[in-house]
């Protein structure tokens, strides 16, 4: 049995792991959720694409406790792990690449935001284009989809995408300064061995969840893929270094 209090320490260990890569991390879920909030509702419909074990889902009711948050994956062993520690929240298991993953997530109105963050670089450039045009069709007209990740420009600016991988290593430098928390690896290593994940890490090996590399990392791909699925407007929200919450509107 996982419990409540096994799975938020799971989770407490992930954050800190993912901080490693990104110590600014908070700071871009909070710019995130200050998009959504901008957006005037206090109950909005939110979907969390790629939403892991629910780090950012969670934040987000903690903000805005009127809101709705669908919280999607396609990885067992997280959302096992995000169900057991967040039960207020709504999880489905879902393969963003498959088309009609919206289906069936109970969406009784237009959604206010779809938000992502360290997730869709797994989807491959042929991919994205028809991901983000069903993250259009449920949208409300102006609504938003806002998406944090490390994007790169070395296609169209490679000096400036030299500077900014150069101010993202610095700062992490400087946050690290006294030793680099848990890695990647390592976290899946602990978690393949701890024996009350053996289901969760069963039902990961059969369904092929594990990622192996970055499909989509330019930023260029991300903006013309949404431009195609019918975007009005795509740009850059926030930034630090090669670290940005991307946000393209909804045409109205």
């Amino acid at each position: 049995m996982l419990t409540n209090d096994a799975a938020l320490e799971w989770i407490a260990r992930w954050d800190r792991q993912q901080e490693g890569y990104l110590p600014d991390r908070e700071e871009r879920f909070t710019a995130l959720i200050d998009a959504v909030e901008a957006l005037g509702r206090p109950d909005p419909l939110v979907v969390d694409l790629g939403c892991g074990p629910g780090s950012l889902s969670a934040r987000l009711l903690e903000r805005l406790p009127k809101a709705t948050v669908i919280a999607v994956d396609a990885d067992p062993l997280l959302l096992g792990l995000g169900r057991a520690a967040y039960p207020h929240l709504t999880f489905f298991s879902r393969d963003l690449r498959t088309p009609g993953w919206s289906e069936g997530l109970g969406l009784d109105r237009p959604v206010d935001a779809a938000v992502s963050t360290t997730a869709l670089h797994w989807i491959s450039s042929p991919e994205l284009t028809a991901m983000y045009a069903e993250v259009a069709s449920i949208l409300r007209p102006g609504g938003l989809l806002l998406n944090g990740d490390h994007f790169e420009s070395d296609d169209a600016t490679p000096s400036i995408a030299e500077l900014e991988r150069a101010v993202h290593d610095k700062q992490t430098a400087r946050a690290f300064a006294d030793g680099q928390p848990e890695g990647w690896r390592d976290w899946w290593d602990a978690v393949a061995a701890d024996p009350d994940l053996a289901a969760f890490n069963t039902a990961r090996a059969t369904a092929g969840a594990a990622h192996h590399g970055s499909e989509s990392h330019l930023l260029s791909m991300h903006a013309q893929a949404l431009t195609a699925a019918g975007f009005a407007e795509v740009g850059t929200l926030w930034q630090r270094g090669n670290n940005r919450l991307l946000c393209a509107v909804a045409n109205s």
